[in-house]
């Protein structure tokens, strides 16, 4: 995947977090016992179960809108510009799910995580699956203009981002919940083994 010129580090920035995304949950699941995985620190709160599986549902969620951007962007012939600068709203939505999470966010209920029991096996498969599939929109896009075409929104058609911030912008919400869910096995009284 080349590299494309823009402030989030192309679409290659967003590859290498994906991959790093299957192998740091199999680094914070792969040891756990279901009990482990299904612990939650505080009524209310995600489990590393909960947070590992929320990344993968919430993307599969946003993968229809992904995958018409792309298209728009084929059919138009929408071709590589660089370099690539993003408007403020892009930055900002970008930079607010970077970790340590400076504000609660309320997350919408289409991405809500299961509630029941998770195994283990099933969340990394589940997630590392997702990831692939996310991959392969990094790919479909190589070459288009990744800013001209729009991402809009599962949860409101008035929430719109080009196609590269959405994917600097999922890149940076994995970091995010990979970061939570290290603070719940930092835990006190964390049940994980």
């Amino acid at each position: 995947m080349t590299h494309a010129q823009d402030e989030f580090g192309g679409l290659a920035a967003a590859a290498r977090q994906f991959e790093a995304t299957k192998r740091e949950a199999v680094g914070l699941a792969g040891g756990l016992t279901d009990v482990g995985l299904n612990w939650c620190p505080a009524p209310g709160k995600w489990s590393v179960g909960q947070c590992l599986m929320h990344l993968a549902t919430s993307t599969d969620a946003a993968l229809p809108a992904i995958d018409r951007a792309i298209a728009r962007a084929r059919e138009r012939g929408w071709r590589r510009a660089v370099p690539v600068r993003y408007g403020w709203f892009t930055r900002w939505m970008t930079g607010s799910m970077e970790p340590p999470p400076k504000r609660l966010m309320k997350t919408f209920k289409i991405f809500h995580p299961p509630t029941q029991a998770l195994r283990c096996e099933d969340v990394l498969r589940t997630l590392s699956e997702s990831r692939d599939r996310l991959l392969e929109r990094l790919r479909q896009s190589e070459g288009l203009d990744v800013k001209r075409a729009i991402v809009v929104s599962p949860v409101s058609r008035l929430f719109r981002m080009p196609l590269g911030g959405y994917l600097a912008f999922l890149a940076a919400h994995d970091r995010r919940h990979l970061y939570q869910a290290q603070q719940v096995k930092a835990t006190p009284g964390f049940g994980g083994g």
